[in-house]
């Protein structure tokens, strides 16, 4: 499937209302956390910055840990360009500020994480894949489940996370997953973007939902509009209504 052309994260992309129609004519395969997850090993997620974490599997994180599976929490980079030429962000008050909002979330999500946090320039992940892959296989051990974004998700740091998550995995012996975060924003089902033959879902209880939803309110710097440069927020409601549903999706 080649979409290279057509993954812009742009506008307020498909909109979710297109999203429910087209899941509930194809219901993804339903799966559980303890099918992906061994309660004997690790949960690794690896973000791109901080907030990917909560976004793509929250939910998933807080059912590893009531399995009893270790959660580690590998943050690429600091997110730091989010907000470029902003007075009321400066690159390292923003790179301290996204540490400080991603660890208060997996303190109301409830997750005892490990996070490692790894400094990688943000918008620079691309030459420093092979650095981040050996890093990883370092603390990965045969039978852990490792999730990154989707290698097609649209945000070139993404895509680099993926590949080097996908190579460390596959040579420590882990299942790899992904999972789409701007993915949904790019795609659009009718026009066969995205791989169903390869989804899986996950269902959340109404807890689950609601510490995620809870989570996710912790990164101000992505929700709240910039008036120093009357940017608008990087997450607006629309991109919201995509992380807040009752499943969340994995790309075997």
């Amino acid at each position: 499937m080649d979409t290279v052309s057509s993954r812009f994260i742009q506008g307020e992309g498909t909109p979710e209302s297109v999203w429910q129609a087209w899941l509930r004519r194809h219901p993804l395969p339903a799966a559980t956390t303890a099918q992906i997850v061994s309660p004997a090993r690790a949960l690794h997620v690896v973000a791109p910055h901080p907030d990917d974490e909560i976004l793509g599997c929250a939910g998933i994180m807080r059912q590893a840990a009531r399995l009893g599976a270790s959660i580690h929490l590998w943050a690429v980079t600091d997110g730091e360009a989010s907000h470029p030429d902003s007075p009321r962000w400066p690159a390292a008050q923003l790179a301290n500020e996204r540490t400080r909002e991603s660890e208060w979330a997996l303190h109301r999500l409830r997750v005892p994480a490990t996070r490692y946090r790894l400094r990688v320039p943000d918008g620079g992940v691309e030459p420093q894949e092979d650095w981040l892959s050996a890093r990883l296989a370092r603390c990965l051990s045969p039978g852990d489940t490792v999730i990154a974004p989707w290698h097609l998700d649209g945000h070139p740091d993404h895509e680099a996370v993926s590949r080097a998550s996908r190579h460390a995995a596959d040579a420590s012996g882990c299942t790899f997953l992904e999972v789409p975060i701007w993915g949904w924003h790019w795609a659009d089902p009718e026009r066969g973007d995205f791989p169903a033959e390869r989804a899986i879902a996950i269902a959340l209880d109404a807890d689950d939902q609601g510490a995620k939803r809870d989570a996710i309110q912790t990164f101000r710097t992505q929700l709240d509009a910039d008036p120093s440069t009357g940017r608008a927020p990087i997450l607006p409601d629309f991109a919201l209504d995509r992380a807040l549903r009752d499943i969340e999706v994995l790309l075997r």
